[in-house]
């Protein structure tokens, strides 16, 4: 049940390499209980998306009924930057086929187009880059996302372009660099999907500009989308794959120390390496996935880390990422 995604491919490099390990899941692990994780519910999924929905609404009331007072306008928008960040989490879910029990083409290629609408992705774009990423991890050419996306000046300074409106240059940048490679019917339909969903930020950005003012644009999209999204982002990826153990595979990622605020921000993402290992479970059933690989884990020796850990190392040791820091 290691990696189970369909559309992963058979001779990836984290297959080719992940035979001991898959041999330590059957040994440790009941496959009954995974494979009640693996259900999926289009209900429970449906009550996550709706939690942030009216979380966003209640942040953008919050910033438009009390603009002069800035401790609460002020922690609003930081949250809606969050919100938005965790839209690309439900989006991933998409991508996993981790939504509904059959899977449902058209309604999830609707849901794939709203979930990317909030950070201007192309869905399409998201689902080849990150499928390349699970079925490449480890390789430090073939994985899209460290070869494309990491950081590779280890400067403090370049490190901290991540955390600013600078991310959104970089992170398209790199997209199109990888899209390069791609069949032209698929280049065509990012180019399609990424142009309808900028148009869409711009035309937002561009009413609530000229008819409620620049107040209003500044507080309920500037400061969320370009001040606070890049934090989240870069936050986010610091706990996936930069503190690593590259002799192991089961240390190819980094296991986060779980706390409620956390698994609230950004939708129980910070379980990222055990998503690797079962990317066919969905967010919601990732702790109590964690709970289950525990005899697992504790036959490696991977640190539990803090994201406050992670930004420590990161900028003030400047750690090199993808190494055992």
């Amino acid at each position: 049940m290691l990696a189970t995604n369909p559309a992963q491919p058979a001779a990836s490099h984290w297959q080719s390499v992940t035979g001991p390990l898959r041999s330590e899941f059957r040994e440790l692990l009941d496959p009954g209980r995974l494979r009640a994780l693996h259900r999926v519910s289009g209900f429970r999924h449906a009550l996550v998306a709706l939690r942030q929905v009216l979380v966003g609404a209640l942040c953008a009331w919050l910033i438009l009924r009390f603009p002069g007072r800035v401790w609460i306008w002020l922690p609003a928008a930081v949250l809606l930057g969050f919100v938005v960040f965790s839209f690309t989490v439900l989006l991933h879910e998409v991508v996993h086929t981790d939504v509904f029990r059959r899977r449902l083409g058209r309604l999830n290629a609707l849901l794939g187009w709203l979930y990317a609408l909030p950070s201007g992705l192309s869905r399409s774009q998201f689902t080849r880059w990150h499928l390349d990423h699970h079925a490449e991890l480890g390789a430090s050419d073939a994985d899209p996302k460290r070869h494309r996306l990491t950081p590779r000046i280890v400067r403090r300074w370049y490190k901290a372009l991540y955390l600013t409106p600078a991310l959104f240059p970089i992170y398209f940048r790199a997209a199109a660099r990888e899209a390069a490679g791609y069949e032209p019917a698929l280049r065509r339909r990012i180019a399609l999907e990424r142009a309808v969903t900028m148009a869409a930020h711009l035309g937002l950005l561009a009413w609530l500009w000229f008819a409620q003012g620049p107040g209003v644009a500044l507080r309920l999209y500037i400061v969320p989308i370009f001040l606070v999204f890049p934090v989240a982002f870069t936050i986010n990826r610091l706990g996936q794959h930069y503190d690593i153990d590259p002799s192991d595979p089961a240390a190819w990622g980094t296991i986060i120390k779980s706390n409620p605020v956390w698994d609230f921000l950004f939708l129980w993402s910070n379980f990222h390496m055990e998503h690797h290992y079962f990317p066919g479970v969905p967010c919601y059933n990732l702790p109590a996935l964690h709970r289950e690989l525990r005899p697992v884990l504790d036959r490696h020796p991977m640190r539990v880390r803090t994201y406050g850990g992670l930004l420590w190392d990161w900028f003030v040791k400047n750690r090199v990422p993808h190494t055992h820091w």
